[in-house]
């Protein structure tokens, strides 16, 4: 269907069907209501008929007509008259019936369009939520494994210098190389050099039990409360403003509806319904990305397409103001997207 040669599109094949079901049902319910339709017009025009045959026997009588031949053609003129009559008001309830068929068809085409279009919209992003998990898994398993080598070379190297009694000079070749490796991450993640340490994250003690996924908005707000609130998630470096680009929980859609008018590079982010985390909304030249951000954790990491972790949620801001999210894309937080209405969509995280 739709692959050899002379098939139609699957598309085509997809409007058909629904066009088709869309008709079937309008002529199923036309049919009903034209024998509902049908039935009254019957009645109405028997019982009109009786009624005036009634009338006329009794002026018959009553006056003793000469000519039966006369009220016999006064009869054929009026039933006549009425067989007239019922035919136009027939023709009147085909044409109703058949207009409210068309407009039912039409109305039945929308509704199964529309329920077709929202349904692949929920497939989509299904997939690709299913995607960026995947590669932050297989990100976090490179990382493993690349700490769990790590340690086996170090252990191999201290075993054979050991063996050759020259543990001295192989701890002084490993701090040399632990300073250099130290620099080495510190220009990779941007880290002052000496000088006070930057502030870590502090592992939030949670006083209830979290479900491995968000399963209602309470629950997501109670989660932003109590873990998120005590870590500033939100909030402007080392103020009590709430940060610009940050919103509540609202829609993919109303996401896009913000950020519509605006340039490329505008961004925001959005408290996320499908983890424990966030979701940056990107405005590219020509669309939209989205980004998931891990917070079920004592950081902050884009899910699947950079490695780096961050100790708050503005740390990751700033520092993706200044490197791009992913190599492919290029793509750089330059104008913050702020509030539309008011109260904010963030009110309820924060009463």
């Amino acid at each position: 269907m739709g692959e050899g040669p002379g098939d139609k599109p699957y598309e085509e094949i997809s409007e058909e069907l629904i066009a088709e079901r869309a008709r079937l049902q309008a002529q199923r319910e036309a049919e009903e209501l034209w024998r509902q339709k049908e039935a009254e017009i019957t009645k109405k025009f028997r019982d009109a008929l009786a009624n005036e045959k009634a009338r006329i026997l009794a002026e018959k009588w009553k006056v003793e007509m000469e000519d039966r031949k006369a009220a016999k053609v006064l009869e054929e003129r009026i039933r006549e008259e009425f067989k007239r009559k019922e035919e136009e008001e027939r023709k009147r309830g085909e044409e109703q019936i058949r207009l409210r068929e068309e407009q039912r068809a039409k109305e039945l085409y929308w509704t199964l369009k529309q329920a077709q279009l929202q349904s692949h919209a929920r497939e989509n992003e299904e997939r690709e939520w299913e995607e960026q998990l995947r590669r932050s898994k297989a990100a976090d398993e490179e990382r493993s494994c690349r700490a769990q080598r790590a340690r086996d070379e170090y252990r191999r190297h201290s075993l054979r210098a050991i063996q050759k009694g020259t543990v001295a000079g192989l701890s002084s070749m490993f701090r040399e190389l632990g300073q250099s490796h130290e620099q080495e991450a510190r220009l990779y993640h941007h880290l002052p050099g000496p000088g006070p340490p930057p502030r870590l994250a502090i592992p939030v003690s949670r006083t209830w039990e979290r479900p491995l996924r968000p399963v209602s908005r309470e629950v997501i707000v109670r989660w932003f409360k109590e873990e998120q609130l005590p870590r500033r998630a939100g909030f402007e470096r080392n103020t009590e403003s709430i940060a610009p680009w940050f919103h509540g929980i609202i829609s993919r859609e109303d996401a896009e509806d913000l950020l519509e008018n605006m340039t490329e590079g505008a961004f925001l982010v959005r408290v996320s319904e499908k983890i424990w985390g966030y979701t940056l909304s990107y405005r590219l030249q020509k669309g939209f990305k989205h980004f998931l951000v891990d917070a079920s954790g004592d950081f902050y990491s884009f899910l699947g397409v950079d490695p780096n972790r961050h100790a708050t949620l503005t740390d990751l801001i700033d520092f993706h103001k200044e490197e791009i999210i992913t190599v492919s894309g290029g793509e750089l937080l330059q104008e913050p997207c702020g509030q539309r209405d008011s109260p904010p969509d963030y009110h309820l995280l924060f009463e």
